[in-house]
């Protein structure tokens, strides 16, 4: 019998040779993974050729927000292969999973009923205040969706659930942006769009010009930057 190790990410362990996270709905499979009883408890084999997120941790992604208090807004949440992870690693959290495509929304909210700690809302992403009232507060924010103004959105959202979103996950589709250009060009373009400036307010309601996001850092085929806005920290990583 395998033995599970928490591995240096909180919630996410490992038998040696692969990713698990622990079943917060015993018993029941999301997309075929494999359940491995381990210690008394069940865990979900995390497969990184289904989720991003899951291929992000095994190619060395760094800033992991997720606790399982976590408040997670989930943009472009499918039918819920990577937000039911999401959901276990925030097993004492809530996960509000926004979707605008109704064929895969119908799986999701299947898969709400069984986890209660997932939400289904039928939104479009770049409408944040659609949703606002029924979020009202997130400390995560993860984005994969497939429209072309992918940094703008992320950024309508932590403008529309202030301050406590204050860590983000983009991860950009380079082919929803643009078909037909290089990708190299688009992930520099992406970049140049996450450090323009910006006017924001400050505190005594005055106009100030700041980058977008600050403090972009980059790591192989991801980058790392903090809102100006608060002291958190936004993840992108480009596919």
């Amino acid at each position: 019998m395998p033995v599970m190790k928490q591995s240096k990410l909180e919630g996410v362990y490992t038998d040696g040779s692969r990713q698990f996270t622990m079943n917060r709905d015993p018993g029941h499979r999301v997309y075929g993974e494999d359940l491995v009883a381990s210690g008394g408890a069940e865990y979900r084999a995390w497969d990184p050729r289904r989720s991003k997120l899951a291929a992000a941790l095994l190619n060395g992604l760094e800033t992991f927000p997720f606790t399982p208090a976590s408040r997670v807004l989930y943009l472009g949440a499918a039918s819920g292969t990577t937000p039911s992870h999401v959901s276990d690693l925030a097993r004492e959290g809530q996960v509000f999973c926004v979707e605008i495509a109704s064929r895969p929304f119908r799986d999701l909210v299947a898969l709400c009923e069984r986890r209660r700690n997932m939400h289904p809302i039928l939104a479009d992403a770049g409408n944040p205040e659609a949703y606002a009232p029924i979020v009202q507060s997130a400390d995560v924010a993860y984005q994969d969706i497939s429209q072309k103004d992918q940094v703008g959105i992320l950024d309508r959202n932590m403008e529309a659930l202030p301050p406590s979103t204050g860590t983000a996950i983009l991860m950009v589709k380079a082919r929803s942006i643009d078909v037909s250009a290089n990708p190299a060009k688009i992930f520099a373009r992406v970049e140049s769009q996450l450090i323009e400036q910006v006017d924001v307010k400050t505190s005594s309601a005055e106009q100030r010009r700041v980058s977008r996001f600050q403090n972009v850092q980059r790591l192989g085929n991801q980058f790392t930057v903090a809102s100006p806005r608060d002291a958190g920290a936004a993840q992108v990583e480009r596919n």
